[in-house]
């Protein structure tokens, strides 16, 4: 039996996205791949969830676009992290480590 691929938790997509900008600037289509790769392809982000996520977080400050040329000689947008943005994901990522060790506690995985 294929292994099914789990849904995002609501609320999750921002940190993982904000992960992935962490070690520098992407543009959509790598975000997407990067989290796919990191997450042993159990993660797949689609167009219609990660770029209104993206221009969420341009909004909100987290993040920051330039025009920029990927690999492929096409022209994107790269997105980059703010200080905001990295403030963001270590409060997102200390209540996802919170929320991890609590689930743990129920399942008695801790």
């Amino acid at each position: 039996m294929a292994e099914s691929k789990p849904d995002l938790l609501p609320g999750t997509l921002d940190m993982l996205v904000l992960k992935t900008m962490e070690a520098g600037s992407c543009h959509g289509y790598a975000i997407a791949q990067a989290l796919r790769t990191m997450s042993g392809d159990m993660l797949d982000v689609e167009q219609g969830s990660l770029y209104p996520a993206l221009y969420r977080m341009e909004r909100r400050g987290w993040i920051k676009p330039k025009w920029g040329i990927t690999e492929t000689k096409r022209r994107a947008k790269f997105y980059h992290l703010t200080r905001l943005g990295r403030r963001q994901l270590e409060r997102e990522a200390t209540s996802w480590d919170a929320f991890v060790e609590a689930v743990g506690r129920v399942m008695g995985k801790v």
